[in-house]
């Protein structure tokens, strides 16, 4: 079997819950066997992010724009690589390259799944842009998929708001890789960016309005005297918010209290979360946030909105679910850290239902059997053709 993953960009900086998701199933596809391509552009990326992708063809196209990943397209080279494989995985919705590839997917009679991670609803910015897209192509991308994937059950509503059948749909979550989430260095963590010895609530992601960042920083200042010995670290790519956070921080007077790191990757990351007590996931609209799986990796619990996309955290005592609102956070945190005996339980409790349910050894399988059932459909569908399986 030969797959082709359809991405704007590899981009770990950058790139989000999406990139980190297409990367990892794209490493256990080889694993297991299937060959496995993908289509992006060389939009950060380095030769580092290649060197992991063992067993993986690598195609990036150049990309001349930052804003809408829009890139080079060499006709017949992208025809060939689009007849030489069996299924096309395209991933997110509002990009130029699934528009291309849709169009010769279709002429070449390729099938191909969608996984949207996310990205159905209209919100943010280009709202126009995005209603246009899919009046003149984007709801035909999706609607003639061969299955489109959702990451919760949450997102299969999305896709039923765009007119697909719900026998069309399937479910397979977000995964983790856990080697690179369990180092530990306290001390080191600390001094090398300059902590004090308060516990830590950790933030980790973008500073972006979609993300919350600001009704979690409003929320901690105004437990400030409350949670005293506690301390706030923000780590995560700055997306415009930065200059509105600091404003809020210098006018509560909590400049030693509230740390911004920037983005980490590797082993820094590893040890911000395994410094913490809690993560913090304030999102105001979320598929399914893979920094929860990092989390319950790291055995931490998690305080996350309820527009997150994993509601079960509550079902397993893994950490709380409140609403994506100043006042939900701040009762989230009272409640929590109240009794901080119980953070350890918590983060027991996650770190084994994420071993259970969402690590990429197991959820590569469900990919396999979901191409298979497609190439298997494809093929009874063909005239003259005869099963050999047993009923």
């Amino acid at each position: 079997m030969k797959v082709l993953n359809v991405i704007v960009s590899l981009d770990p900086i950058n790139g989000g819950g999406a990139v980190e998701r297409t990367f990892q199933m794209s490493r256990y596809l080889a694993h297991a066997e299937i060959k496995c391509s993908i289509l992006t552009t060389d939009l950060g990326l380095t030769s580092e992010r290649v060197k992991k992708l063992e067993g993986v063809d690598v195609i990036a196209l150049p990309c001349f724009n930052k804003r809408f990943y829009l890139s080079s397209f060499p006709y017949f080279k992208i025809k060939k690589i689009i007849l030489g494989v069996d299924i096309i995985h395209l991933m997110c919705h509002w990009t130029f390259q699934n528009v291309l590839v849709y169009f010769l997917a279709r002429r070449f009679n390729k099938p191909y799944v969608m996984c949207a991670a996310g990205s159905l609803p209209i919100y943010g910015r280009s709202k126009i842009l995005k209603i246009l897209y899919n009046a003149f192509i984007g709801k035909k991308i999706i609607n003639n998929a061969a299955f489109c994937i959702a990451i919760t059950s949450d997102e299969v509503d999305h896709f039923k708001s765009y007119g697909v059948d719900a026998t069309k749909i399937v479910i397979i979550p977000n995964g983790i890789s856990q080697e690179n989430l369990l180092m530990c260095d306290d001390i080191g963590f600390r001094k090398k960016f300059g902590l004090c010895n308060n516990r830590i609530i950790l933030f980790a992601g973008r500073l972006n309005h979609i993300k919350g960042p600001d009704l979690l920083l409003r929320a901690f200042c105004n437990l400030k005297d409350v949670l005293c010995d506690y301390q706030l670290v923000f780590i995560g790519l700055d997306e415009g918010m930065l200059p509105i956070l600091k404003k809020i921080v210098y006018a509560n007077d909590v400049m030693n209290r509230v740390h911004f790191l920037g983005y980490l990757g590797g082993i820094d990351k590893s040890y911000a979360y395994n410094a913490s007590e809690l993560l913090v996931i304030p999102s105001r609209q979320e598929a399914m946030s893979i920094v929860v799986l990092e989390a319950g990796i790291a055995g931490k619990p998690v305080l996350l909105t309820d527009q997150c996309g994993f509601n079960m955290v509550r079902n397993i005592d893994g950490g709380k679910v409140v609403s994506a609102s100043i006042e939900g956070l701040q009762q989230g945190l009272i409640e929590l850290l109240n009794d901080s005996s119980n953070l350890e339980l918590m983060g027991n409790n996650l770190r084994k239902f994420v071993e259970e349910h969402f690590l990429w050894d197991s959820l590569v399988n469900e990919y396999v059997r979901l191409y298979e059932r497609i190439l298997f459909s494809r093929d009874n569908a063909k005239p003259g053709f005869t099963s050999n399986l047993k009923e």
